[in-house]
């Protein structure tokens, strides 16, 4: 296939689907890693065409919905605190801290700009040499590249002005994270296409190995994840463990090396929290020493309490995938898009809004 319409096409999506009915025998827990994947199969329906003894658990694919409370609250304090020119994707304006979001922080006259690329977050403090910009550099692995290539490029250029508060995290000690935990019930998973086409595929063999679970590395699409969820079944019921990609038009084994070179250059593997989840060891990256002084961490000494969960937001077993977002009693009464509890409510890749917004009146027939 060579267009995308084609990898929306309701005539194999037909095919595969049939595939799928016809070769799945057992009951079967898969789990798509990514919240843009989660997305795809809801907005499409095709939650409701899989066969009932195959079940999609949503994994916690969602960069933004983890991002802690805690750095939500150091983004908030430097925007108000410092005379900082905040700058930021905008999937994070609308994320709730312990107090208040990015975009009500904008509302009080902080300074906050939504921004398509950290490379413009540079040019902002050329332009602005009194003032400190920082960008807030969230992500899995995907956009690391591009937010250490801004931190190169101000080096390069003697920005001194410029600087990232990070929260990245890492997609496979997730992923160890999930089959560790002693209540896990997946028995294979779909891997995030675009991760592995930054950090390719050699991470992933460890954990197929040691838990003995298919792992197929997929693209967004319809018929992508039909492919996808049609290679796990078959490995599943001839009882085989092993990692295949699905994604070839766009993965290569051992992922973009430039990319990685770039990361490895400005980054380091650290401990992470995850938003609603806990610490998962080695899961996220930290800026390395050599460039501190483009850590906003340690640029402006935030210390800032840790701040929990709302209580009574159950993204964090939404994310887990112990819960579908319909399943917690504040899905839609208490939390919605405009009034949130959690992050998976106003994320682009959360669980929770995609139900919201393209699921409400099916999700009780899954």
């Amino acid at each position: 296939m060579k267009y995308l319409s084609e990898y929306r096409s309701p005539e194999i999506v037909d095919a595969l689907l049939k595939q799928i009915n016809t070769t799945v025998k057992g009951n079967w827990n898969i789990m798509e890693v990514c919240g843009g994947q989660t997305h795809s199969l809801v907005k499409n329906g095709l939650l409701n065409m899989l066969p009932h003894n195959i079940q999609m658990i949503h994994g916690p694919g969602c960069p933004v919905c983890v991002t802690p409370v805690n750095l939500i609250d150091k983004a908030v304090y430097l925007a108000m605190n410092h005379n900082v020119i905040l700058c930021s994707f905008g999937d994070m304006i609308r994320v709730p801290g312990s107090e208040m979001s990015l975009l009500e922080a904008k509302a009080k006259g902080a300074d906050i700009r939504i921004l398509y690329s950290p490379l413009e977050a540079v040019k902002i403090a050329k332009e602005n040499p009194q003032r400190e910009v920082v960008f807030f550099a969230v992500g899995f692995e995907t956009t690391a590249p591009a937010n250490a290539l801004s931190v190169i490029h101000a080096h390069r250029e003697g920005v001194k002005n410029y600087s990232i508060l990070t929260s990245h995290v890492l997609v496979p000690p997730a992923m160890e994270a999930i089959m560790n935990d002693e209540e896990c019930n997946v028995h294979g998973f779909l891997g995030a296409g675009h991760v592995c086409t930054i950090m390719g595929m050699n991470e992933y063999y460890p954990i197929v190995e040691k838990h003995k679970v298919p792992i197929v590395i997929t693209g967004f699409e319809p018929v992508d994840l039909l492919e996808g969820i049609l290679m796990v079944v078959k490995q599943l019921e001839q009882k085989e463990y092993k990692l295949e990609n699905q994604y070839t038009r766009v993965v290569e084994h051992d992922g973009n090396k430039n990319a990685i070179n770039v990361i490895d250059t400005i980054f380091e593997v650290t401990n992470r929290e995850w938003r609603g989840i806990g610490e998962i060891p080695f899961s996220g990256y930290q800026v390395k020493n050599d460039y501190s002084t483009y850590d906003a961490n340690k640029k402006f000494n935030i210390n800032i309490a840790e701040v929990h969960e709302d209580p009574t937001c159950l993204s964090g077993d939404v994310m887990k995938g112990k819960i579908k977002p319909y399943q917690c009693p504040n899905f839609v009464s208490k939390c919605t898009p405009v009034k949130p509890l959690g992050a998976p409510m106003v994320s682009s890749e959360g669980a929770c809004a995609a139900y919201y917004h393209y699921n409400m009146a099916t999700a009780v027939n899954e």
